[in-house]
């Protein structure tokens, strides 16, 4: 979730200090090493990402059978370097997101304590095509505190905003 947080912020760390060292027009074969750079503005101010997420919920009256047919993400989480991939993370992302809040129960066996529920035989995984019309957006950022490239980890930021409300919740079961 925030490889290029961090590899980005040594890839360019490295290719400062091979221009430091070669110019800009170095010879072929010739090398330079970097580490992570610290950030000193990390203690100020936060370096994450944020988002908002809206969803509309159908559930049937007689069977209880819910239907999510839009699911629409809005997030801001930096420079965005590749939108494809960056889109497939948090389509992916909201659709796990959604998967665990409609899916996801521990059964505990009340005898002993323990979790009788341990693996995915029983667990349905929504898919992209569970959700008629899914749409990621991200606001363009420039953050140029957060690392050289101005980039934010985005691997977790899509699921966290579909997960929290759970269908229990409207219910009251």
């Amino acid at each position: 979730s925030t490889g290029l947080m961090s590899w980005g912020s040594a890839v360019h760390a490295a290719a400062e200090a091979l221009r430091a060292r070669h110019g800009d027009r170095p010879d072929p074969g010739a090398e330079a090493e970097a580490d992570l750079p610290d950030n000193p503005a990390r203690d100020d101010y936060a370096m994450f990402a944020y988002g908002a997420q809206f969803a509309e919920v159908r559930v049937h009256e007689a069977t209880g059978e819910v239907r999510v047919p839009r699911l629409l993400g809005v997030f801001a989480a930096g420079r965005i370097v590749n939108a494809r991939t960056a889109r497939s993370q948090f389509l992916g992302g909201m659709t796990m997101g959604l998967s665990m809040a409609l899916h996801e129960e521990s059964v505990v066996d009340e005898r002993f304590g323990h979790p009788v529920n341990a693996d995915f035989a029983e667990y349905h995984i929504a898919a992209n095509a569970d959700v008629e019309d899914i749409q990621a957006h991200w606001i363009e950022e420039e953050d140029p505190r957060v690392n050289p490239l101005g980039a934010k980890g985005i691997g977790e930021i899509g699921i966290v905003g579909s997960l929290p409300v759970r269908l229990d919740d409207f219910l009251g079961t």
